[in-house]
């Protein structure tokens, strides 16, 4: 696997966590609506920084899987299928965050329990691992 494909997939995947992470943190706040200073601050640069990296991110995966594993790519198929559905469907949700004149601590937790969210963090933990084996 070229270094070049694996750096851009573990960034990629490192800015899906942190803003996840912050985000679990942000909801946590009780924020009426979006603050202009303070820790909650950032929401939409982390929401903004997800977006990116969710883009392409099926086509980045696969890339990575078919560079370190060309004899098994086939069996990552379904997988990777998944994973661009599950992608596609949680930047829908990111950018519907993101197209609101104001984000609330609800509105993000309510993003934060998304199963297409989950179920792309979970996607994602999978093929980290599959990768490094």
């Amino acid at each position: 696997m070229t270094t070049e494909v694996t750096g851009d997939l573990v960034q990629r995947i490192e800015l899906i966590e942190a803003g996840y992470e912050f985000m679990l943190a942000y909801a946590a706040q009780g924020h009426v609506r979006e603050q202009d200073r303070g820790p909650g601050r950032n929401i939409r640069k982390y929401l903004q920084d997800m977006d990116g990296a969710l883009e392409n991110l099926g086509k980045i995966s696969a890339s990575a899987a078919a560079k370190k594993n060309p004899d098994s790519f086939h069996s990552y198929h379904g997988f990777l299928e998944a994973l661009e559905s599950d992608a596609v469907k949680a930047r829908g949700a990111i950018k519907l965050v993101l197209a609101q004149a104001s984000i609330s601590s609800q509105l993000i937790d309510n993003l934060n329990a998304s199963i297409h969210l989950r179920a792309l963090l979970t996607d994602l933990f999978v093929l980290d691992e599959a990768l490094k084996s």
